[in-house]
């Protein structure tokens, strides 16, 4: 029997390819939900943030909370869990907005290839790996870069470029 806490697995399919995605149990979608009011109404864990991006189907905002990364300057937005509907969203939206509070952050988003992503994972697993290791199949921050780039595929990331 799977653990309450675990996230349930779910592979969605694009055509002939699998994609992953890896879907919130019920304890992990109520945390997130906490974690999405607090960074709403100004206080950020960690520097979490929520995210708003508008929906591709529905055209209206929808919110999750993100944990955005700092790398070499730059700023990205990755998916742990996968190809998940905030990902599918920003592709058809390329931006949304960052809130922490009353500090909204606009932005445009550009998703890398899987080629450019090595570094920014392994950053991000560094800083985020204590909540975000499950998602990625057993590679961490001290994976090889083989393996890194072989979970590439599995996980999005954005650079995001911050309009106002």
């Amino acid at each position: 029997m799977r653990n309450a806490q675990e996230p349930t697995p779910k592979t969605g399919t694009t055509g002939a390819t699998g994609t992953y995605y890896l879907e919130a149990g019920p304890v992990a979608a109520r945390f997130n939900k906490v974690v999405g009011w607090l960074a709403r109404h100004g206080l950020s864990l960690m520097g979490s943030a929520e995210l708003s991006v508008r929906g591709r189907r529905s055209g209206a905002l929808q919110r999750i909370p993100v944990n955005p990364f700092e790398l070499g300057g730059d700023q990205f937005l990755v998916s742990a869990r996968g190809h998940s509907q905030w990902v599918r969203n920003m592709r058809a939206a390329g931006g949304g907005e960052l809130r922490v509070g009353r500090k909204v952050r606009h932005f445009t988003a550009t998703e890398l290839p899987d080629d450019q992503k090595l570094a920014v994972l392994r950053g991000y697993l560094v800083k985020w790996g204590w909540e975000v290791d499950k998602y990625f199949q057993g590679v961490t921050a001290d994976s090889t870069d083989a393996e890194l780039t072989a979970a590439a595929p599995d996980h999005p990331v954005f650079r995001i470029t911050v309009t106002s």
